[in-house]
């Protein structure tokens, strides 16, 4: 017997293992391979679960408790979508966001319950209900296809803000609806209540709303008063987000999901307390709980569900790509100014994630309770509802289908509408002295896109008048990267005389760049940190390592200045250096393909014929080489 006992804790211990392992490491090789993270656990989830090797198995590993841990998780993760959104990034753009939220959902579940009634068969009720779970859309998805896309700032924030708060309208309405369509369905055959639905909309718009900004408010004043110790901060918080959550839940069913997004909303959109290591915190763990969330649902498909769908299920996940989300776009945009291009890209971002998919599962459990009790109650033939065990099948074929055709075009249709550039090599600077801006202006006459950010208003109206992107304000508050528009932006250089500035810039945009596109100035030889303060968050130092703030002042007071120089048959890398001996300090370098490479001590770079150098150089009177 104890054996037995052991064996099955091993056996579940090795199934939770399973799930992190298969979860992180879907999320890496979909890093590794540039494929939506999504279809890679997708994949996995289906291979260990039901339909696969079955040796993951989500109703015997967690029993009762599956379906309020999706729901605490699910929770969880919009707390943290919450935590993205920036007011001021809805200035320009708060009518689209608005009515796509508004006047699109309403769009979108129209001619969602039509396709689901017409195509699918679905009974009508089901059909409803399955037209306001499709109001959302994936937040947990867009964010990531932004992310490779990087589209202009207009479209990332329609996006990104639409996608967040679609999740729990769509949620909270498909709840209302079940309530509506099915409450009574298994004692009487079900009535129709209105009502109920309507006071229900406005309970939880109240109840949830009204909690998550008192649960923000309660946890900012404990935050700003030094109540809560630093090491507890992101775990009290995480605390307050359950609270919320559970609480409205208790109070209206479903009303927690707004709640804890309001309350993420809240909480960054203010400039009492500083939450950056809060927001990191959650972002982590939402990766964490994506990834186990989408192998655990995933994994418990059966075959036989999957075996269910034909053609039509096809034919419905087409019309809602190519028909339903266009219109919704096209309809929610008139008058708005967007471009055409820019509306047909919106029309071709409306992937599903993960709370369609937790919604379905859970509504198809409750389904089926409700036909159970049915029977029991002497209705014949159960609740008799078409389309019901098909519910979660077509949700995931959905889900799936929308990840694989928006992951694999969005970005080159992006392209090619003109909305996002194929490679962008552009340049983010931070600092906007006299000398910074002599070495954009040379990268900018090669074609190469630069922005200028500084918190010195000189400098910036200085850029300004040299026709230059730029923004001023300090780059390493929580919503500069948000509002800075870094479309054609692939690499950062930190150029201030704080070196320590120069770290922390590297580390506040490592969201937006790889770590392998972050550069800075060497270290000052007086700094004396000796190997400590934040030195090992240095980013990549620019030129040979001996380059820092002062080297380069020395540089430039002295009369050097930045060329670019083009390399021949009879005019090598090496003759380049011999021409420019007393001064020569080469930066960066475009290739013959157009793309841009940095000088570092690390890089090993042989500029070869073709290829074009920029460098700080002294005047040597032969200018037949250059280029500026």
């Amino acid at each position: 017997m104890v054996c037995g006992l052991e064996h099955e804790h091993e056996n579940i211990l090795l199934s939770l293992a399973a799930i992190v392992v298969m979860g992180l490491g879907a999320q890496w090789l979909a890093w590794r391979l540039r494929l939506p993270s999504i279809l890679l656990l997708l994949a996995a989830g289906f291979a260990a679960g039901h339909v696969g090797l079955g040796f993951i198995k989500p109703e015997a590993l967690f029993a009762e408790l599956l379906f309020p841990i999706v729901s605490l998780s699910v929770a969880v993760i919009l707390f943290e979508g919450g935590l993205t959104l920036r007011l001021s990034e809805v200035r320009e753009t708060g009518k689209v966001v608005l009515s796509l939220i508004l006047l699109g959902a309403l769009v979108t579940w129209g001619l969602t319950t039509a396709a689901a009634y017409w195509i699918l068969g679905f009974d009508i009720k089901l059909a409803v209900l399955f037209g306001a779970l499709l109001i959302v859309t994936g937040p947990t998805v867009v964010l990531p296809l932004l992310r490779q896309v990087r589209p202009g700032v207009q479209i990332r924030n329609i996006l990104k803000w639409e996608g967040i708060l679609n999740d729990p309208l769509g949620a909270i309405i498909a709840v209302l609806v079940f309530q509506a369509l099915f409450v009574g369905l298994s004692h009487t055959g079900g009535e129709l209540d209105l009502m109920h639905a309507a006071e229900g909309l406005l309970k939880a718009a109240l109840i949830g709303g009204g909690l998550g900004f008192a649960g923000a408010v309660s946890l900012l004043f404990c935050l700003k008063r030094y109540w809560i110790p630093d090491y507890l901060q992101s775990s009290i918080t995480l605390m307050v987000v359950v609270v919320v959550f559970a609480l409205s839940n208790y109070l209206q069913e479903e009303s927690g999901i707004l709640g804890v997004t309001v309350m993420g909303l809240c909480i960054p959109n203010q400039r009492m307390v500083a939450v950056r290591h809060i927001i990191e915190f959650k972002e982590n763990l939402r990766v964490l709980l994506i990834s186990a969330l989408f192998i655990v649902l995933s994994a418990r498909i059966e075959l036989s569900d999957l075996q269910k769908l034909d053609w039509r299920a096809a034919l419905f996940a087409g019309g809602l790509i190519l028909l339903v989300r266009p219109a919704s776009v096209f309809l929610s945009s008139l008058g708005s100014g967007l471009s055409i291009r820019e509306k047909l890209f919106l029309s071709w971002m409306a992937p599903r994630g993960i709370v369609a998919a937790a919604v379905a599962s859970i509504f198809a459990l409750r389904l089926n309770e409700l036909n159970e009790e049915a029977i029991k109650n002497g209705i014949e033939g159960g609740l008799n509802l078409a389309g019901m065990d098909e519910l979660v099948p077509v949700t995931f074929l959905l889900i799936c289908s929308t990840i694989f055709i928006y992951g694999l075009t969005a970005r080159p249709l992006a392209i090619r509408l003109g909305v996002a550039q194929a490679n962008p090599q552009g340049v983010l600077f931070i600092g906007a002295h006299r000398w910074v801006r002599q070495l954009a202006a040379v990268l900018r006459d090669q074609g190469i896109e630069v922005l200028l950010a500084d918190s010195n208003r000189t400098n910036i109206n200085e850029a300004k008048m040299d026709g230059f992107k730029t923004f001023l304000g300090n780059v390493l508050s929580d919503d500069s990267a948000e509002e800075m528009d870094l479309g054609g932006i692939s690499r950062l250089v930190a150029m201030t005389p704080n070196d320590d500035a120069n770290c922390l810039a590297g580390l506040h945009f490592r969201e937006a760049f790889e770590r392998s596109e972050l550069y800075q100035l060497s270290e000052s030889a007086d700094a004396g940190h000796e190997g400590g303060g934040i030195t090992h968050l240095r980013c990549r130092e620019l030129g040979d390592g001996s380059l820092d703030y002062s080297s380069m002042e020395s540089l430039f007071f002295g009369g050097a200045s930045v060329k670019a120089v083009s390399l021949g048959e009879e005019f090598s890398f090496e003759d380049l250096a011999a021409r420019y001996e007393g001064v020569f300090v080469p930066l960066f370098l475009i290739d013959s393909a157009g793309l841009l490479h940095v000088f570092t001590t690390d890089t090993g770079l042989s500029p070869v014929v073709g290829d074009k150098v920029i460098l700080i150089a002294g005047d040597d009177g032969d200018a037949g080489k250059e280029e500026a």
